[in-house]
């Protein structure tokens, strides 16, 4: 382990002012649905929240965050309208955000914005909306979110949908509907980025081929490192060189240290057993989750498990196509030296050890998620020019099939 004051760790905080980490995703805004009902002077992120949340003020600068997409998530349950309306509460709960902490925090809906906010020495603050659902088959619903600020859709979250299947549910579609491509379509010619975390293999191989513009995934790992369905098979990572995209890597135990998988299970069926969604973390789920911890000691990974699974991303789909993605605030567990938001630097630090460039490092921290968002801009505005929107509805295109 890294020592808090070891000439390494001074190094990549160094690193970490010039070229600071644009995250792919944080569940912020839904931990202070649940746990303030978004009342920010309830909780306060400009105070220390280490005991409530993984993200404060004070730790997102100690970990070199200069960019951070805020997820716009609502859990699958929500459907139809009340998915839409909920996660208009969760932009609007990120608009809050920035309103409140000016100094510190700046909305950003372009690369050029995110530039701004980091030479004026503020967080760009950009949103991202996890699972298809939010959109309850709408393409108008799509435009909507993209006109309030959203810059990506997770095709899914963990329920499979009438038009795209999710990697932890049974299928539906057969990767992408004929609907669902044209939510691929949609996005592209808005500018907004196709995000393929969460989503079935076949999802990722069909969203791939019908893409008109680079692809990201905002918190998944390595597959052949750790064989959960969350992360990406070596044949999609080898397929982001031709794409343009990037993957970028989550720091969640279950998906990133073998061990840990069946461990997590026992703990998700003990929530269940305790009438709590395993993914619960208001004080209730979270004393529940700790009760079981002390009974049952869980496998921790830490940094070093991360770097690994950043290894192999690297060897796969090359040292442009990878990012970082912590998922902060949307799990009960965190690895070692990666606890909370202010742990980047033990990672950047861990990667120097294994001889990373300092050039190779930018790339990984910020100039690769600049990039995606910037190709993403570029293909919307000649897009534009080919077609207008679509009208295209679920029936329209999926309704043979689902006929059948």
């Amino acid at each position: 382990m890294t020592r808090p004051d070891s000439p390494r760790l001074e190094h990549a905080r160094a690193l970490l002012t010039e070229h600071p980490v644009v995250d792919g995703h944080n569940d912020l805004p839904w931990a202070l649905r649940e746990q303030a009902h978004y009342d920010l002077d309830k909780l306060d992120i400009a105070l220390d929240q280490r005991e409530k949340l993984h993200t404060d003020l004070a730790r997102l600068r100690a970990g070199g965050v200069g960019a951070q997409f805020w997820s716009v998530y609502v859990p699958g349950e929500l459907t139809g309208d009340d998915a839409v309306s909920a996660t208009l509460e969760q932009i609007d709960a990120v608009r809050l955000l920035a309103a409140r902490y000016p100094q510190d925090l700046q909305l950003a809906f372009t690369a050029e914005d995110v530039e701004a906010a980091h030479a004026q020495r503020r967080i760009a603050s950009l949103m991202g909306a996890e699972g298809g659902h939010s959109i309850n088959n709408s393409l108008a619903a799509l435009r909507a979110l993209y006109q309030l600020g959203v810059r990506y859709l997770t095709l899914t979250h963990n329920n499979s949908l009438d038009w795209a299947d999710s990697a932890t549910d049974e299928p539906r579609a057969g990767g992408l509907s004929r609907f669902g491509e044209e939510v691929v379509r949609e996005m592209n010619r808005l500018g907004m980025l196709v995000d393929l975390s969460h989503v079935a293999a076949e999802t990722m191989r069909a969203a791939l081929r019908v893409t008109e513009a680079p692809v990201l995934f905002s918190h998944s790992s390595a597959r052949a490192v750790c064989d959960h369905p969350r992360n990406i098979p070596d044949d999609v990572l080898a397929q982001l060189p031709a794409n343009g995209g990037v993957a970028m890597a989550t720091f969640v135990p279950k998906f990133i240290l073998p061990e840990a998988v069946a461990w997590t299970r026992a703990a998700d069926e003990n929530m269940r057993a305790h009438g709590l969604d395993h993914l619960d973390l208001s004080d209730e789920g979270r004393a529940v989750q700790r009760e079981f911890e002390r009974a049952n000691p869980r496998p921790i990974p830490d940094a070093s498990t991360v770097a690994d699974h950043l290894d192999h991303m690297r060897e796969v789909a090359g040292i442009d196509h990878i990012g970082i993605g912590g998922d902060f605030d949307g799990t009960a567990f965190t690895p070692a030296q990666l606890s909370d938001v202010a742990g980047y630097p033990h990672l950047v630090a861990e990667l120097l050890d294994r001889n990373w460039s300092e050039a190779d490092l930018a790339k990984l921290t910020w100039s690769n998620a600049l990039r995606v968002l910037r190709e993403a801009e570029e293909a919307a505005r000649t897009l534009q020019t080919q077609r207008g929107p679509s009208i295209a509805t679920i029936d329209q295109l999926d309704g043979a099939r689902q006929a059948g």
